[in-house]
């Protein structure tokens, strides 16, 4: 079954409207969408070298741009929702500080969500909460994610052949390893 998934992940990678999946996947990601746009980068880039510096530039831009819609829903929602619920109960001055905190360190949570398999739509939406910096959140978000996708892209790009025979060979493993690193990303989240 794994083997089908990842031959018609490929298939679709290479289909013509392979472009707007990423784009959207990418886009979504960043403010509500569980999977990481990885899963869509990966084969398509394994499918078209020649198109990995265009790729990791889509999942670059729309990725950012998602990421303003999660910074939107938290600052949009949070005064509407939240910040009723946490006064009721006595604890918006505990959120004073932890925004306070959130806005001294903002560009790190940003920049390691970014870069990271931590859920970044949570850093996303944190940051519309707590009001961070509209240019600090978008700079940190641009340079963050620009890395994790190009340097994604680069080795595919150098490496394309024997990487692809490596995941092809070891499909379950690296299934396996891409479960693990979301449930732990989530985990963190219950954590932090």
């Amino acid at each position: 079954m794994l083997r089908r998934l990842y031959d018609w992940t490929l298939s679709l990678a290479a289909g013509p409207r392979a472009n707007v999946a990423l784009g959207t996947v990418s886009f979504i990601e960043s403010s509500v969408f569980p999977i990481p746009p990885d899963l869509l980068l990966i084969p398509m880039v394994i499918a078209k070298r020649e198109k990995a510096w265009y790729l990791a530039f889509l999942c670059t831009v729309t990725s950012v741009v998602g990421g303003l819609l999660g910074y939107f829903i938290g600052s949009v929602l949070f005064h509407e929702i939240a910040e009723p619920i946490l006064s009721f109960y006595g604890y918006l001055d505990k959120f004073d500080e932890f925004s306070r905190l959130f806005n001294e360190w903002g560009w790190w949570f940003v920049f390691f969500a970014g870069l990271t398999p931590f859920p970044y739509k949570v850093i996303t939406i944190a940051s519309g909460v707590t009001g961070l910096s509209l240019p600090i959140f978008m700079l940190s978000s641009v340079v963050s994610r620009g890395i994790r996708f190009f340097v994604v892209s680069a080795l595919l790009y150098f490496f394309g052949p024997p990487i692809r025979d490596f995941i092809e060979k070891r499909l379950g493993l690296m299934f396996t390893v891409f479960v693990v690193l979301l449930v732990g990303g989530f985990a963190a989240i219950k954590l932090l």
